[in-house]
């Protein structure tokens, strides 16, 4: 009896796109021979998923949403597919919302986690195969997120053109009744376009990445040495182009897009204001085609 590894496991799920355990099955009924491990997918029903893996899937769509028995949860998923005429079709949509609304059931750590996960009573990699034998091509899901809310607060989704990008905001308030406000709702959509719009690095500045605040302090701080100053201006000179990063790619201090004269969180703090509450931004994810 062959030994069957990982790899080959691998392997032959980017050939078929079928189940890491059925892939496994497979190749232990093969003996580990991998054209052999494909027949015995195919005739299990996969032959359409096998004869469509390893084409590209190049367009696709974005679909973000809220659960809608809570609003405190929510998802945005990313599914590719060979062409944006599929990809326009009620049928390949319809297939991927379900696919985003499985991992906001599921809350799975991966995609692999995602496909043998179960919704609504079906294996999700089984739901894809089908797919795939539906729509007649290859589709792929790509990457996803999946927010919550601690507390009183809501999600607000978003996408942006058509689906090529999608776009979750997840806010805190005191009030339950905020979540009804039109305001409230406004607003959540300006926040939801000024992160479609400019893709902030991170929340705010404590919430940057280490790997990208020592990457961008390192340019700035070579650039300052370029300028021959004392080591004293040097590190004032690359602080304050830190700064401006900050502004730049933390959402709440960035220029709010619609009116640059103010923040985005002084505009989500007038909202607040308007509303007799305190609103926050604690966290929201975006998620491009093609990223």
């Amino acid at each position: 009896m062959a030994q069957i590894t990982a790899a080959m496991v691998k392997e032959l799920r980017e050939m078929t796109g079928a189940g890491m355990m059925e892939c496994k099955k497979a190749l232990t009924e093969a003996d580990g021979d991998m054209d052999g491990a494909v027949d015995v997918l195919r005739t299990r029903g996969l032959a359409a998923a096998a004869k469509k893996a390893g084409r590209a899937t190049n367009e696709g769509r974005v679909v973000a949403l809220v659960c809608e028995d809570n609003p405190t949860v929510g998802s945005v998923c990313q599914v590719n597919c060979e062409t944006d005429f599929v990809a326009l079709t009620d049928k390949f949509q319809a297939y991927a919302e379900n696919f985003t609304k499985a991992v906001a059931a599921n809350n799975p750590a991966s995609v692999e986690e995602l496909l043998e996960g179960e919704f609504e009573g079906e294996k999700v990699q089984d739901a894809l195969t089908e797919a795939i034998h539906v729509i007649g091509e290859n589709m792929q899901i790509a990457n996803f997120k999946r927010l919550e809310v601690s507390g009183t607060g809501a999600l607000v989704p978003y996408i942006h053109m058509n689906g090529k990008i999608g776009v979750l905001v997840a806010f805190s308030f005191n009030n339950e009744a905020t979540a009804a406000a039109p305001a409230f709702a406004q607003m959540g959509k300006d926040v939801a376009m000024q992160i479609a719009a400019t893709s902030p690095v991170s929340l705010d500045e404590t919430s940057v990445p280490e790997e990208i605040r020592e990457h961008e302090m390192a340019i700035y701080k070579a650039q300052a040495a370029e300028s021959g100053k004392p080591e004293a201006i040097q590190e004032k000179i690359a602080t304050g182009r830190m700064q401006k990063f900050y502004k730049e790619n933390c959402l709440v201090d960035q220029d709010f897009v619609k009116d640059p004269d103010q923040t985005v969180a002084a505009y989500i703090a007038g909202v607040a204001k308007e509303l007799g509450d305190e609103i926050k931004v604690v966290d929201f994810a975006r998620i491009a085609l093609g990223d």
